[in-house]
């Protein structure tokens, strides 16, 4: 007899099936939102947008080879131990924000590599790219553009006349950041405006050494609380300058590290499209209302002074051609030393020396070049006047 036959209970059944399961409606999972931004079709640029979100994904989704230049001020990655203070033990305002700390060298690095590569992703083949930054990370974003396949122009040192002072005594005052200059390519070309540069800087040659203030008084922002809406707020006229000197009007200009703004305010002034990139929520409105007050220059007032690598090539013999000069007529040069005769093939002959109006007066000379078109002179009828002056009415005959 069982256990269960001497308990009184009845024995189990070895086969019994167990009762069903009811029945629950399965409900379809909702569609997560993709993080990625949608791929923007080429003829579509979001010019005049300040897109929000992260600058890789967001550069990754604009057509390639779209972008004219862009200006980037990346993260400084200013590794901040703790709060500084001035010698009255006021607390300096200095950048602390999380966008600026990274876990370390490899970590920025990384960082780094991902949106230049991008960046040069989105870069027409005659793009450029700026970036400025300081001590704390300039050199390893240089090393980090080189490897993508940049290649540098210039290195630019911007000199603040109004540096904020070293409070602690222990170090140089930082007076300067620097920024680099980079083709997207080796021996691409790429906008340079020289005669307006050497026009802005009262007819002499622009260096790569600019002295300018950092932002502040009225151009400043401030939020509502009174203080600074943005840590490190570039002046209007540093991007006045990289702007008006490597872009021509319409062209497209990408900020993809946006901040308050500068980038558009300038660009929008000077008769560039723009196209910002920001994650703040808070810097989008400022820079929103701050661009939307802008108002930009009329057109006549956006010509520059053209440079004379983009001028027509106006040969000599052209000028002897139009009846301008004649053969056997007699030049001299600028200094009074040396005259030439001219020859009706467009060469010049002086003693036992003959050929190009610049051959010959590099030969005189003893200089490894020469201008001819400034060095050699001819009578007028207001007098002695470089042969230039024929060049440039043959060239202004053209563009007419």
């Amino acid at each position: 007899m069982s256990a269960s036959d001497s308990a009184g209970l009845p024995a189990p059944n070895p086969i019994a099936t167990p009762a069903p399961k009811p029945r629950v409606a399965r409900v379809a999972p909702k569609p997560r939102p993709s993080k990625r931004p949608r791929r923007v079709a080429p003829g579509e640029l979001p010019l005049g947008q300040i897109l929000a979100g992260d600058c890789i994904k967001q550069m990754n989704a604009l057509p390639e080879g779209s972008v004219d230049m862009i200006f980037a001020d990346p993260p400084y990655n200013l590794q901040l131990k703790g709060d500084l203070h001035r010698p009255d033990n006021s607390k300096v305002d200095a950048v602390d924000d999380a966008w600026d700390r990274f876990d370390g060298f490899s970590a920025y690095d990384r960082f780094s590599r991902a949106w230049l590569k991008a960046a040069r992703r989105v870069l027409k083949p005659g793009g450029t790219l700026w970036v400025i930054g300081s001590y704390h990370n300039i050199f390893r974003v240089g090393s980090a553009l080189q490897d993508e396949g940049y290649w540098v122009l210039n290195d630019i040192i911007w000199r603040k006349s109004n540096p904020m002072p070293n409070f602690r005594g222990r170090r140089f005052t930082n007076a300067h950041e620097t920024l680099i200059w980079a083709a997207r390519d080796e021996g691409g070309k790429y906008d340079f405006n020289y005669e307006a540069l050497k026009s802005l800087n009262d007819g002499v040659q622009m260096r790569s050494d600019w002295v300018l203030p950092i932002c502040s008084g009225a151009e400043r922002l401030k939020g509502e609380d009174g203080k600074k809406a943005h840590p490190t707020q570039k002046p209007e006229a540093l991007l006045h300058r990289v702007i008006l000197g490597t872009t021509q009007p319409g062209a497209v200009i990408l900020d993809p590290f946006f901040g308050s703004g500068t980038t558009g305010a300038a660009a929008k002034r000077l008769g560039r499209a723009w196209i910002g990139i920001e994650q703040d929520v808070t810097y989008r409105k400022v820079a929103r209302a701050r661009i939307d007050a802008v108002r930009p220059y009329d057109m006549e007032s956006l010509r520059v002074s053209a440079s004379r690598r983009q001028a027509p090539r106006i040969p000599f013999g052209q000028v002897l051609e139009r009846g301008l000069l004649t053969p056997g007529q007699m030049l001299t040069s600028g200094n009074g030393r040396h005259r030439a005769k001219v020859r009706a093939d467009g060469t010049l002959v002086a003693h036992d020396v003959s050929g190009s109006i610049h051959q010959v007066g590099a030969a005189l000379e003893g200089a490894p070049s020469c201008n001819g078109w400034t060095y050699w002179h001819f009578e007028g009828p207001a007098g002695r006047a470089p042969i230039d002056l024929l060049r440039q009415q043959l060239i202004a005959e053209l563009d007419s």
